[in-house]
This record gives C-alpha cells, structure tokens and sequence, in this order.
C-alpha cells in the first residue's frame, strides 16, 4: 500500500527548500519569497548545479555560492528568515529526524534528484532532507522539471508518490488567463502554498466554466 503524508493540524511554521539544477529558478525564488512574506522559517539548500541554474535564469551577477545565495535570498526579502546550508552539510540539523522542519519542498526537483530520492539515497543534504521527510511522514512536496519524460523518470516519479510524496509537475494553467510569465510563475507557486496548507492569493481557484 502506498505510504500516506501525514495531516498536519495546522500549517507548517517551518520548511526545507531545496533548490536543485533544473530549470526553475523563478518557481524557487517566488516560493521562497511568499514563504519568507507569510513568515516561515526556511531551511534552504541550493546544488552545486543549482547554483549555476539560478545565477543564470535569475540575472544574479554575483560571484561564488556565498555571493549568489545571499543576491537570490536579498531578492526574495527573505534573508531574515532563512538558514542556508551547503549540500555537503550532512551534520545541518534539518538532517536529523528529531529537528526536521514541519515540511519539505524540492523546487525544482531535477530528475537525477528524483531518482536518487526515491532509492533512498543521501548523498547530499537533499537528498537526505527529503528522505528525512518520507520517513517521519512529514509532507513533501517535489516539483519535477523535465520534458519529455522517459520511463525511467515516470518509474521514479511513481516510487515517491508511493513512498508519500506529492509530485507536482509545474504545469501553468490557462483557466486564470495569465498575461505574463510571471502570472504563470505564481500560479505553481500558489498550488505549492495551497498543497501545503499556507494561504495564498497568488490566483483563483477554478470556479467553473460559463456554459
């Protein structure tokens, strides 16, 4: 039987973030972003690669990790409220089941990350936070971004929705007419807060159609 993600009474006053090499970086900075403005506390965790991905899509003209991170975090208005931890901080307190934070988020969730979540792996702080999460039956919220995916992809994707996670593909509805990337941006976003219990006024849920 598939494992179930634990209700939570209320919603989490604390969350992971792990921001991996896929593309997505305006899905990670809005989220962190909202989350810092509906005063969170983020445990945040950026990839090596992830790294890269987010100085580029971002426009971040900032040089190494120390310098990008707190550029990504200044734009999000979020450095007061965020821990930053490095990947390879297998000892960060967020590793430990006893300390884990109320919820976990992978946006964006690379493939190569999916996959090694759902063997178990820990490799890095990522990877170990999300099997942190599964375990403790805490929610966890991975936002693949992939195209096409193959089999082996849809096969792992499977595996975590199993183990408990929810997979939301970052897919832009058409339904709220956006009129720029950005609406499509915070329309992700807002089904992420939405998923993990936090209010949200990024769009309006469907309200059916006009006949």
């Amino acid at each position: 039987m598939p494992a179930s993600i634990s209700v939570m009474v209320s919603p989490p006053r604390s969350l992971f973030v792990g921001v991996t090499g896929a593309s997505g970086a305006p899905y990670a900075l809005r989220l962190v972003e909202k989350l810092a403005a509906a005063d969170r506390r983020i445990d945040l965790c950026i990839s090596d690669v992830g790294l890269d991905v987010v100085a580029y899509e971002l426009g971040l003209d900032a040089g190494g990790r120390e310098g990008i991170t707190e550029a990504f975090l200044a734009r999000a208005d979020a450095t007061g409220v965020t821990t930053v931890h490095r990947p390879g901080d297998l000892g960060a307190s967020c590793s430990s089941g006893s300390a884990f934070p109320d919820a976990a988020v992978i946006c964006p969730c690379s493939l190569s990350t999916a996959a090694e979540i759902a063997v178990g792996s820990a490799r890095t702080l990522i990877h170990r936070a999300a099997s942190v999460a599964l375990k403790e039956r805490r929610p966890l919220v991975v936002l693949p971004r992939e195209m096409p995916l193959s089999s082996i992809h849809l096969r792992r994707l499977l595996e975590l929705s199993e183990a408990g996670a929810v997979v939301l593909p970052p897919m832009p509805a058409f339904y709220t007419r956006p009129q720029s990337v950005g609406d499509m941006v915070d329309f992700v976003v807002g089904k992420t807060l939405s998923l993990l219990g936090i209010e949200q006024d990024l769009y309006t849920a469907w309200g059916g159609g006009s006949g």
